[in-house]
């Protein structure tokens, strides 16, 4: 077994005993409590019949920073929520590399592009817009996931809602809405098969705690199950890096991946 430690990090690859996952999801919500969004009822049912990582915590605050962090494993020390052109050295990238065909679904993107598209989206929420100072082709508009869901094809989907789905500008309720048809859509799909796993998490809490934050862990093959494990969002990327046999960015070499909540470690 390869002892991460004694290696770079961008060559660590955490070996895992079963089959690669048949897809990963991801959906990223924004600024709300652990308990302020399970106040939506479809996240609380979403809560109490899959997998729940009860101590999870983001790692910074404002939220840029946090989704640096989920596709790159470092912050690169941003503090703040302006636009920041970053080397090319993330999730992205390493799925690009690595011949895995994967897509980003950004609610709200027009064809201005994925750094002027106007509110409500936001390009602060679309971390691929900052590798490399622009976005690849594999980000395209939200409309873009049911016809892709009915392909199947990409083993790895970022899926970000715009700033009031995400329940940045607007209530829980509505962000919970979205979710409700959203996750729908997913599992109803073709591409919802048995090893897959879909993840959701919100980007940082309101600023007023310790940054604790709800994540959920949904696939098709497991029940119920509630972690106290100490995780962040290192943690979840490096539990994405290793289901896609991708090599642990930066501070995901020695995150501790979710292993108690997903089936296919």
């Amino acid at each position: 077994m390869l002892a991460c430690g004694l290696v770079l990090a961008s060559a660590c690859v955490r070996p895992t005993t079963a089959a690669a996952p048949a897809r990963v999801f991801l959906i990223v919500m924004e600024n709300h409590t652990h308990d302020e969004a399970l106040q939506g009822a479809f996240t609380s049912e979403l809560a109490a019949r899959y997998g729940v990582a009860d101590n999870y915590h983001a790692v910074a605050h404002p939220s840029v920073p946090n989704y640096l962090a989920l596709t790159s494993g470092q912050t690169w020390g941003v503090t703040d929520d302006s636009y920041h052109a970053l080397p090319r050295a993330d999730l992205g990238d390493q799925l690009t590399s690595a011949g895995i065909k994967w897509r980003a679904y950004m609610e709200g993107l027009t064809d201005a592009g994925c750094i002027d598209s106007p509110p409500p989206y936001d390009p602060g929420h679309n971390p691929f817009a900052f590798y490399g100072g622009g976005c690849p082709d594999n980000v395209v508009p939200f409309s873009e996931l049911g016809s892709d869901l009915g392909a199947g094809e990409a083993r790895f989907s970022w899926i970000g809602p715009d700033m009031c789905h995400d329940e940045h500008n607007c209530s829980v309720s509505t962000g919970d809405a979205w979710l409700r048809g959203t996750v729908g859509m997913i599992t109803g799909s073709p591409a919802w098969k048995p090893g897959s796993v879909l993840f959701i998490t919100w980007d940082e809490d309101d600023a007023s705690n310790d940054n604790r934050v709800l994540t959920l862990v949904v696939t098709p093959d497991r029940g119920h199950a509630v972690s106290s494990v100490a995780y962040d969002h290192y943690s979840l990327l490096a539990t994405i890096e290793d289901l896609l046999r991708l090599p642990r960015l930066a501070n995901a070499a020695e995150a501790r991946p979710m292993t108690d909540l997903i089936t296919a470690y």
